[in-house]
């Protein structure tokens, strides 16, 4: 079993379908720099390009990839978890949903609480708002859920700061 620490990585993949996601790059880029590792940007548009990403992460030495906020690659997910898994390549994904899906860890706001927040919008509107009135809102809370099945198939083992850190821990 590896621990699962930023020590033993060196190379960490960020996969993503846009240039929406460019916006964060040099903050990636600066932590990056901080922590000693070097960052592979994959684009991609399409499930052969995710496999053929993830393979050549792994062909390059990618300790692990970050699967950023994305339409395809939310709706690829089950593809992106299921190839990870199989090349052993631990990730990180947007929607806490994914770790319930194998994913092993998952930092960000809930897409329940997305459709929930789009769906009070939406009643506004039909209610008579006129949508320029409407305030712009982010979500509010962000959750941190580690898949432990996930970890051990993967030969890893979570620090006990991290799950202390972590919101909801799947056994």
């Amino acid at each position: 079993m590896h621990a699962l620490s930023v020590n033993r990585c060196r190379s960490v993949s960020v996969n993503q379908s846009s240039s929406r996601n460019r916006e964060f790059r040099p903050a990636l880029d600066a932590i990056a720099a901080a922590l000693g590792l070097t960052l592979r940007e994959a684009m991609v548009g399409t499930p052969e390009q995710i496999e053929r990403s993830l393979r050549e992460a792994k062909e390059a030495g990618a300790a692990g990839i970050n699967v950023l906020s994305s339409a395809l690659l939310f709706a690829l997910r089950g593809q992106i978890i299921k190839l990870a898994a199989e090349l052993g390549l631990p990730a990180i994904y947007q929607w806490p949903e994914t770790a319930d899906e194998g994913g092993l860890i998952a930092y960000g706001p809930s897409l329940r609480g997305a459709f929930r927040q789009v769906t009070t919008v939406v009643d506004k509107i039909l209610r008579g708002a006129k949508p320029g009135d409407i305030p712009v809102e982010q979500p509010t809370r962000f959750s941190l859920v580690i898949n432990l099945k996930t970890a051990s198939t993967l030969g890893l083992t979570v620090p006990p700061l991290a799950l202390l850190r972590a919101d909801r821990a799947i056994e």
